[in-house]
């Protein structure tokens, strides 16, 4: 690989071979677009302010602060038809830190049409096989909407107790969750169904018994049966021993069904990547089939990976008064042959960073 990319643009460029590799066709999207389709859907950008302007026409544009809502009001609704695209493009977001605008490169894919337990699994291990793209050790949490939502309808509770109970088990708040329990009316077993669920987590074959007996007989059984049938169609994978079921991943049952997933590596303090089925927001964009996808922050492999913008220049070729220009510039040429930068220059400034140092005339 070519030594003068940056360490973003490398991993752009291993996610892309790999998406590649599996039939994926990039997508580009506008620097901006209308605004509407943010503003109808704003929960799903996680609460994300949307920076907008107007354009010389009077329409109110948005700097792209997503990507899925672009591809998805793009594609025609067609039976039998399904797309695979991913995609490589800087978002617009207010950083929760500074509170201020910033762009943050995006890596992802979606699978949008008819989705079945084939393309669920490929999504699934696309996932996975992103995050060990870069040589740490990684977990990609799985988790199933219809299963927390399943053992959530199983109790008379409204929606604001539904939203809060779904809230309490994404923070694995076993406490909260007994105490919001218990100031609604119902059967006691379906509570306590709840608890135990909220407290699961560990490989597949460790879970999956628990699961069964928690779900059998509630509305959650048919959640199980789909995870239990792509962990399974998994079971055989490279990728699945890195794979774990957490029932505290969870996300907008407005606009999420299915699997969910969320991604980690090994020295990166936060979720690197966050995925899953989601249907019923091409539902309320007027499209009728099924979508599952995933997007993976670039900007946080930058932590574990050995950027080349620490580096001045790989080598620094330094001459004196008395050697000749032209001789100079032929061994600069010859040093940057196999992509190496070479900077060429007298001395060696201050605090200047270089992967090696050669004296001209030495070794000649």
């Amino acid at each position: 690989m070519n030594t003068a990319l940056r360490a973003d643009e490398e991993a752009v460029l291993k996610l892309r071979s790999l998406y590649e590799s599996r039939g994926y066709q990039g997508y580009k999207m506008n620097g901006f677009e209308e605004y509407d389709i943010y503003a109808q859907n704003k929960d799903f950008l996680g609460g994300e302010a949307v920076i907008t302007f107007t354009d010389t026409e009077g329409r109110l544009m948005a700097l792209k602060p997503d990507v899925t809502m672009s591809i998805i009001r793009s594609r025609a609704d067609e039976d039998g038809v399904t797309e695979k695209l991913y995609y490589d493009e800087n978002v617009c977001r207010v950083s929760h830190d500074s509170h201020r605008l910033k762009e943050f490169l995006q890596s992802g894919l979606e699978c949008i049409g008819e989705i079945d337990l084939y393309n669920t699994c490929e999504v699934v291990s696309l996932a996975a096989e992103s995050l060990g793209l870069f040589g740490r050790r990684f977990v990609l949490d799985i988790s199933h909407m219809g299963i927390v939502t399943g053992l959530i309808d199983a109790i008379p509770a409204s929606e604001s107790q539904r939203k809060e109970l779904t809230r309490l088990i994404g923070s694995k708040n076993l406490h909260g969750i007994e105490k919001l329990l218990s100031e609604i009316p119902g059967d006691s077993e379906a509570k306590s169904k709840l608890l135990r669920l909220a407290d699961l987590s560990g490989s597949p074959d460790e879970v999956l018994p628990s699961l069964r007996e928690i779900c059998k007989g509630t509305p959650a059984e048919e959640g199980f049966r789909e995870l239990e049938r792509v962990t399974e169609t998994l079971s055989q994978s490279g990728i699945f021993g890195s794979l774990r079921l957490d029932f505290s991943v969870v996300q907008d049952m407005s606009y999420y069904n299915g699997i969910v997933f969320q991604g980690f590596i090994e020295g990166i303090p936060e979720k690197v990547l966050s995925g899953g089925r989601y249907d019923p927001l091409l539902r309320r964009i007027g499209k009728n089939k099924g979508a599952i996808g995933f997007a993976l922050n670039v900007e946080s492999l930058e932590k574990i990976l050995e950027s080349k913008d620490a580096l001045d220049a790989d080598i620094a070729l330094v001459y004196s008064e008395e050697d000749s220009a032209a001789e100079v510039a032929k061994r600069a040429s010859e040093l940057s042959e196999n992509g190496k930068r070479v900077r060429v220059l007298r001395e060696i400034p201050k605090r200047a960073r270089f992967g090696e140092i050669i004296y001209f005339g030495e070794g000649q």
